[in-house]
């Protein structure tokens, strides 16, 4: 029988990039809670202590680097690394959002959206690789979006960054997936984050909700980062390339 160290994530290395509050807050908190040693990054240093010294009293093993995706990939990488003696897993959460129409949206804000959104994440995948393929179960892992292949008006710069990050996440597998490292991500849905706390309250919204999604309701934060454990841990050594959608069944529905 294999080892039961497979199944879980102790001891394994992890940097978490936008850590600091969403879904990357409870991605690092999980993969914390189950004994991995984690790093989070954030641009906000007083946020990145606050959440480090929330989780360190509950007993986790994390700590914290502020720093912007838009020029601080290979330092971020680098300082965790000096931390941590290695990497294992590199989740790549931090994002931003624009909901803006095209006609309202410039070249400037779109490009911005891209920078953060995927340049961040290729510039990152690049700087954590050579020390991820040093890891015996590298795994890197991106969070995409349902928006990557459904669109909803009014958001063309989001939707294209999320496109751009499921395709990177196949090349990337295709062209560096071995027995020792994966390439994966994950495609949340509707997530009652902070972000999203005023269409969560919402009754508009919420009407949608109970008519598109066919679990009638938000998805906690907590659920998708199972989804994440799943995929940081050893025993997920054969998926590679997937996508894989956290949605309540929203995307499977006509």
């Amino acid at each position: 029988m294999d080892h039961p160290a497979k199944y879980g994530v102790e001891g394994r290395r992890v940097l978490v990039t936008g850590g600091n509050r969403g879904l990357g807050l409870a991605i690092a908190e999980a993969l914390a809670a189950c004994g991995a040693r984690v790093v989070i990054s954030g641009r906000d240093a007083e946020i990145i202590e606050q959440v480090c010294a929330d989780l360190g009293a509950m007993g986790h093993a994390v700590s914290g680097i502020a720093g912007d995706l838009r020029t601080d990939c290979e330092t971020i990488v680098a300082k965790s690394v000096e931390r941590l003696g290695g990497l294992d897993v590199v989740v790549h959460s931090a994002g931003i959002r624009n909901r803006r129409p095209t006609h309202e949206l410039d070249g400037s804000a779109f490009s911005d959206m891209l920078d953060v959104n995927l340049t961040a994440g290729y510039v990152l995948a690049r700087a954590a690789l050579p020390h991820l393929k040093r890891s015996d179960a590298g795994r890197l892992i991106f969070l995409s979006s349902i928006a990557a292949n459904i669109a909803r008006s009014g958001d063309p710069a989001y939707t294209a960054a999320k496109g751009g990050i499921s395709a990177l996440t196949r090349s990337l597998a295709v062209e560096l997936g071995s027995d020792t490292l994966t390439v994966n991500a994950i495609a949340p849905g509707m997530f009652a984050t902070e972000v999203n706390r005023y269409l969560v309250e919402d009754e508009a919204v919420k009407g949608v909700v109970d008519i598109r999604v066919p679990l009638k309701r938000w998805g906690r934060p907590d659920e998708l980062a199972s989804a994440a454990l799943f995929l940081a841990m050893p025993a997920s050594s054969y998926v590679n390339g997937v996508v894989l959608t956290v949605d309540g069944g929203l995307s499977a529905q006509m």
